[in-house]
């Protein structure tokens, strides 16, 4: 059965009973919207930090937006969120509250936003196969489901983080090279190397066949033009417009296929919007955008052995130690910061224990030193502003 009548078989109820059951993993409770502070969906409200001397915060990311840094290179953009207020906002020259700057990675943050929406609606079944257009009958491939594609435990032979060149990197393959023109047929070609579910390797091509296959949920059987357009629609009608987030731009590729992996133009404050989102636990003002199970989702560990520092399109911080395989952004605590990531230095840091949200847009060559640098930098950040009282549902 193709996954969208699967879809339409599963309906609605039976969605949302995977989006509602218990979490298995303890998580730090959602901050409540404080009632002095409007929901930002038409304009931000802005105010002074409480309980921390903003002062040499300000100074120190002045000097990075004004001069590169030998590390975190340029920093382009950062807004700094505290209780649903903005308390601190600065650019580099060249560079505003009105510029859109590219997503990156962080995009998967928002695909895993909008899979969540789609099953709350009754459009599909985290749990069902995804793939069923993509490989024919009888391939193991079509089995894997939505859930394992968005955990990176779905077993393909995928190389990215450790390539050895550009030039070996699947990702810029998909994107720049062989795969450009149709992502999802690419990246459906890669073999599997491990049973589905056993382990987790870092995987844009996964999130990219997420993408597409939203897009063919929302837009069945039209052509590429239409599929764009119906994709693009329904995301700014169910995520993007309900929070305010009117400057997201979703790319897609000559097939319609939204790019879920890797691009979607955004400002900072719109950026910060969709993190603030996650920190309410998907509510927005007296709507539940996103079910706030699936945020619960996006920041429970991925369960598998080889990773501790991944949930499902969301970066984690582990509860003991540095983070593996990978070090985790923040180390030294908070352990409840989770983050939105992206190529060359993109971050959506979202911390519930200090109801606080940092975005971070700029370049940086990736390499490990540049991420290690600003990790410690946001750290440094985070841990000198107060624990913040939480919703205790």
């Amino acid at each position: 059965m193709g996954f969208g009548l699967r879809a339409a078989a599963v309906g609605l109820a039976g969605a949302l009973a995977v989006l509602l059951a218990p979490a298995a993993h303890a998580l730090t409770a959602y901050p409540s919207q404080p009632s002095g502070a409007a929901w930002p969906t038409f304009e931000w409200s802005v105010g002074p930090a409480v309980g921390v001397d903003i002062a040499p915060i300000a100074d120190a990311i002045e000097k990075t937006t004004r001069n590169p840094d030998p590390l975190m290179g340029e920093t382009r953009a950062v807004v700094i969120v505290q209780g649903g207020r903005i308390v601190l906002e600065k650019y580099a020259p060249g560079y505003s509250a009105t510029t859109r700057l590219v997503s990156w990675s962080m995009a998967k943050s928002i695909t895993q936003a909008a899979v969540g929406v789609a099953a709350a609606q009754g459009k599909l079944d985290p749990d069902a196969p995804m793939g069923g257009w993509l490989w024919p009958k009888g391939d193991p491939r079509a089995a894997i489901t939505w859930r394992q594609w968005l955990n990176m435990v779905d077993g393909q032979k995928y190389v990215e983080i450790n390539a050895p060149s550009v030039a070996e990197s699947d990702a810029a393959r998909q994107l720049y090279g062989p795969g450009r023109l149709d992502v999802a047929r690419w990246c459906a070609s890669l073999p599997t190397a491990a049973k589905p579910g056993a382990r987790w390797n870092y995987n844009t091509c996964g999130i990219n066949m997420v993408g597409a296959s939203l897009a063919r949920v929302i837009a069945p059987g039209d052509d590429a033009d239409a599929r764009r357009e119906k994709t693009a629609a329904w995301l700014g009608a169910s995520l993007f417009g309900p929070i305010g987030m009117t400057s997201a731009q979703p790319e897609f590729d000559g097939t319609g296929s939204f790019l879920g992996g890797s691009l979607v133009y955004a400002t900072a404050q719109d950026f910060a919007r969709f993190g603030l989102l996650y920190l309410r636990g998907g509510r927005w003002d007296d709507k539940q955008v996103v079910p706030r199970k699936w945020v619960d989702y996006a920041r429970t560990p991925t369960p598998v052995k080889n990773i501790d520092t991944y949930g499902a399109g969301w970066w984690l911080t582990p509860a003991k130690g540095a983070g593996a395989p990978l070090r985790s952004l923040i180390v030294g605590g908070p352990v409840d910061a989770f983050s939105a990531q992206g190529h060359e230095g993109q971050v959506i840091l979202v911390v519930p224990s200090k109801d606080l949200v940092i975005v971070r847009l700029g370049r940086f060559d990736d390499r490990r030193g540049a991420w290690d640098a600003l990790g410690d930098w946001l750290g440094g950040i985070v841990r000198q502003f107060p624990d913040a009282p939480r919703d205790p549902r």
